[in-house]
Parts: C-alpha cells; sequence; structure tokens
C-alpha cells in the first residue's frame, strides 16, 4: 500500500493521532512493485517501513552525517575485506540509524520545535503531524515527564515513534512505540486510540492479523477512528482480501473521507486494474491537500501510479510537484530518480539514489542503485553495487531485531542479489502468512530461481489474476512461462511487460527485451 498521510481536509479531532502508513514499509506492497529489482524481481517493498511516502517530512535528520560515513566505510570496507562485509555492515547500518535514537527521558534532538507547542504544553497529533516529528516527539516527552498519566498523550507518542521508525528507517524504534502504546492501554484499558495504534505498529512490523485484530477492537471503541479505519484496509489489502478491502475502503469514506482515505482507496482499485479511478481519487485527494507534507504525499503517490504506466514525463512532473512543497521528501526524491532511470537519464538517477541512500538506507533504494551500477558497469561499479546489496542484507537483520517480519523483503532481494534458496524459504514463509499477489510473485520469483518453474507457474498466474497492471509481475510470468516451454503465451507477457512500463528495472528490462527478441526468432 501507499503509505498515509495526514488529513487536512476534514479537520481531524484533537484526540486522533496523525495517520501512519501500513507498514512500509512501506506498504507495504506497493512500492515492492515499483522497485522492479534484479532480473526484474523488485524490492524495497513492505519491508520497510520506509521507502514509502508517509506523513512529516523525511528530510535528513541529525543522523543522517552519520548514514553517510557508514556508507562510506562500507563500501571501502567492502572492497578490502569481502569475507567479512555483511557483519561490517550490519554493524556500521546499526550504529547509523540508532545513533540518534530517542528515549523517554533522554537526550532530547535540537532544533525548532512544533510551534503551537509550549515546552510545558500537550502536543496536539495534528501539530505533530505539520511539525518537525523529532521536535514533536521530544515536546511530547517534555509533556508525559510533567503529566505521566496522559494516556493520550501516550497514544500519540507510540504512533510518532511508528513513524519516526518508518520515516527514518531505523526498527529500534518499534518496541519504544510498544513501551508507549502499552503505558497508555495501562492507564486507560481499551482507549481507542492507543488501540488503533498498536493496530498501525502491527502493520509496521507486517503482523497483519494482528493489526487487523487491534484495528477492529478499535472500532469497537470509535468507529469512526481514522487510523484503525485505514489500517483495517492495509491489513486487508496485505492479506490479499481484495474485495474485503474494497468494503472496508467504501465504509472508510463514508466514515471519514479525506486524503488518507483516499489514498487507499485509490489504491485498493489500482489493485484491481482500475487504473482511471485510482488517478481520479488522487487527484480528488491533491485537490483536497493544504498541507505539505499532505501535498508531498499525495503528489508522489500520483508519481508512482504514473510510472507504473511507463508515462515517465508525468510522474516527473508529479514528483517535481512534491518536492516544490517538500524538497526533502525522499519518497518523491526516489520516484524521481526511478523515472530518470526509466527515462534514460542514468547519472540523475544515480546521484539521486545516492543521496536517497546516503540519508536512510533502505532496501528498495538500495537494490534500485545497485542496478543502476551493474547496468553502468564502470571500474568498481560492481563492488558498489555488491556493497548495496550487502546493507539490504543489514537492513533485514536490524528490522527483525526490531520485531519486523522481513520474509518479504528478503526473498524479493536475495532471489536475484543474495542466497537462491534462502529467498525460496523466506518466500514459502511469507506465502504461508498471507496470500496477496505480492507474496504470489515473490513466491513464483524465487521458485523461477531455483529451477523450479513448473510449481511457479500457478503462483506467477497468480500475482496477475487481479488485473494489476505491473510490469515486474508480466516480466516474472513471461520469464516462467518461457521456462515451461509455452513460447506464445511467454511472448504476450513479456511484451504486455515492456509496453506498459518499459524502464520497469535496468536490469530486468533489458533481460526482458533479450528474451522477447529470442522468442520472436524462433518464431
Amino acid at each position: 500500500m501507499p503509505p498515509r498521510t495526514t488529513d487536512s481536509t476534514p479537520q481531524r479531532s484533537d484526540d486522533e493521532a496523525p495517520s501512519t502508513a501500513p507498514e512500509p514499509g512501506n506498504t507495504g506492497e506497493r512500492e515492492a512493485s515499483a522497485a522492479g529489482t534484479g532480473a526484474g524481481s523488485g524490492t524495497g517493498g513492505d519491508g520497510a517501513p520506509h521507502a514509502r511516502p508517509g506523513e512529516g517530512r523525511s528530510g535528513p535528520g541529525p543522523g543522517a552525517g552519520q548514514r553517510v560515513a557508514a556508507l562510506r566505510r562500507a563500501a571501502d570496507g567492502g572492497r578490502r575485506w569481502r569475507a567479512l562485509r555483511l557483519a561490517g555492515c550490519a554493524a556500521l547500518l546499526a550504529v547509523a540509524v540508532t545513533g540518534g535514537a530517542i528515549a523517554v527521558g533522554g537526550a532530547q534532538d535540537r532544533g525548532a520545535g512544533v510551534t503551537a507547542v509550549s515546552a510545558a504544553g500537550a502536543l496536539k497529533p495534528g501539530d505533530l503531524a505539520r511539525g518537525n516529528l523529532d521536535a514533536g516527539i521530544a515536546s511530547l516527552q517534555r509533556h508525559l515527564r510533567a503529566q505521566p498519566r496522559d494516556f493520550g498523550g501516550w497514544a500519540t507518542l507510540g504512533v510518532a515513534y511508528v513513524e519516526q521508525a518508518r520515516t527514518k528507517g531505523d526498527p529500534s524504534r518499534y518496541p519504544q512505540a510498544e513501551r508507549a502504546l502499552k503505558r497508555s492501554l495501562e492507564l486507560e484499558p481499551g482507549n481507542d486510540q492507543a488501540l488503533a495504534g498498536r493496530a498501525a505498529l502491527a502493520a509496521a512490523r507486517h503482523d497483519f492479523p494482528g493489526a487487523l485484530t487491534y484495528a477492529g477492537r478499535a472500532l469497537e471503541q470509535n468507529p469512526y477512528n481514522e487510523r484503525a479505519l485505514c489500517t483495517r484496509i492495509d491489513a486487508l489489502v496485505e492479506l490479499g482480501r481484495y474485495a474485503e478491502a474494497a468494503e472496508a475502503a467504501d465504509t472508510a469514506d463514508d466514515r471519514r473521507p479525506g486524503v488518507p482515505v483516499f489514498t487507499r482507496y485509490a489504491y485498493v482499485r489500482e489493485l484491481r486494474g482500475d487504473v482511471r479511478t485510482a488517478r481520479a481519487v488522487l487527484e480528488r485527494a491533491l485537490d483536497s491537500a493544504n498541507a505539505p507534507a499532505d501535498i508531498a504525499y499525495v503528489a508522489t503517490a500520483l508519481g508512482q501510479l504514473a510510472w507504473n504506466q511507463g508515462e515517465y514525463k508525468t510522474a516527473l512532473g508529479h514528483y517535481a510537484r512534491a518536492l516544490a512543497a517538500d524538497d526533502a521528501y525522499l519518497p518523491a526524491l526516489e520516484g524521481r530518480a526511478r523515472a530518470q532511470a526509466a527515462s534514460g537519464d542514468r547519472a540523475a538517477a544515480v546521484q539521486g539514489l545516492e543521496q536517497v541512500v546516503a540519508t536512510f538506507p533502505l532496501p528498495g533504494a538500495l537494490v534500485a542503485l545497485g542496478e543502476l551500477y551493474e547496468d553502468r558497469g564502470a571500474d568498481g561499479d560492481r563492488a558498489k553495487a555488491g556493497d548495496q546489496y550487502a546493507l539490504v542484507d543489514a537492513w533485514t537483520g536490524l528490522a527483525r531485531a526490531g520485531g519486523v517480519n522481513a520474509d518479504l523483503d528478503t526473498a524479493m532481494a536475495a532471489a536475484d542479489h543474495g542466497d537462491r534458496k534462502e529467498a525460496l524459504r523466506a518466500a514459502r514463509a511469507e506465502w504461508d502468512r498471507r496470500h496477496s499477489v505480492h507474496t504470489a510473485d515473490a513466491l513464483a520469483w524465487a521458485l523461477h530461481v531455483n529451477g523450479r518453474d513448473e510449481e511457479a507457474l500457478p503462483y506467477a498466474r497468480r500475482a496477475t489474476a487481479t488485473g494489476y497492471r505491473n510490469a515486474v509481475f508480466l516480466y516474472h510470468r513471461g520469464v516462467i512461462e518461457r521456462a515451461t516451454g509455452d513460447e506464445r503465451a511467454a511472448r504476450t507477457h513479456l511484451k504486455a511487460a515492456l509496453d506498459l512500463n518499459p524502464g520497469f528495472s535496468p536490469l530486468g528490462a533489458r533481460e526482458a527485451r533479450t528474451a522477447l527478441k529470442d522468442l520472436e526468432g524462433n518464431r
């Protein structure tokens, strides 16, 4: 799913926290398909909390310099000591993303706070969404030290930690979020704010059955809780229960129409192949957006939708609008780089993705950058690509330490850039949990790279069965059909992938063109 943003029209009540991403990682899975990595496999899916658009400003924070240094040290060290690369990258990445972690009562981030909040006053969720997230959290911490029995404040803090984890790619925030939400429920058992926060946290950790349960409990207490309504849609989508997700989106639209609901409604329609409606709904959401964070978020979602259809000029226009609202909005920077790569401006794409991963090294951008290095093929580029892939492994290790189920990220990245057997293990484990189009595609591709194409074909067909227009899925299906001897179907789906989005992946698209040319020559 595309991650979400706060709503500015209509205004949400003061007792509700800002909307958060499902979780990204989001998303959970929309960007997994957009990444189109490896031999077209794609990553950056719902394993990251993450490379998705979302609320608040996600630009460089106090730890950005540490991340830059960490990546450089990882790359240099990896070239000298290949056998130790993964362990070294993991340690460096851990320092990079946890060095500035905020704990209640700990050191506070410096900088401009949320203007509507005094040092001792309670922080309203809407203010948190529109201001500097780190400063907002610091204000909440000060407030809770003065009023430790404010259950609503604890609920808002928990949700803010979830958002901080997602936008900064820092899974270490999730245990902090869990403690804050638990404290809120201890002070006021059954309060819908904390239950909705627990739903968002479960989704961020990819526990989608748990997210559905908590969202349901929150809605029993307050049927109009926007976060719970949205997380319910997210969980149903991630579980592959698309008809129910459509019903949940209709319900949410009736009860709480606004940007967070509109974007989810659009994604449900896109998954069912209705791109026209998805675009119209997102345009409506953009028209209703006033805050810069909302504009950046929705414009980025429109950019992703256009990119998926191969409309690169349109996508670049949407990303430009997003960056005009927030010039450090990482999902827009990443999306722009992908569109630049697909348009043939590889130098700008590399520069843009280097900027993104130097700030927050998340799986989708890391793999995309690695593939661009591989495709460029200059001296040292293969080693640079290897460093990016090693950092993906490091991130998934840290994500698991934070309670995140990262099997889908592992399956997608490892199938093309890692241990193929581990890719299959992870894909099977994820399929056992949920049957979405993204898990079907991941399992199909993992089976393929392990030489099990007959077993892979039903999953590849299932991934394309909803009508979702995704070039990566079509490419995977075509390759698998070719391997099983069905050359006619293979031609159909490889051509469909390239017609839809000819730049879906620097490596995958090249391989698709080669395979299609060979098939045409065999006619």
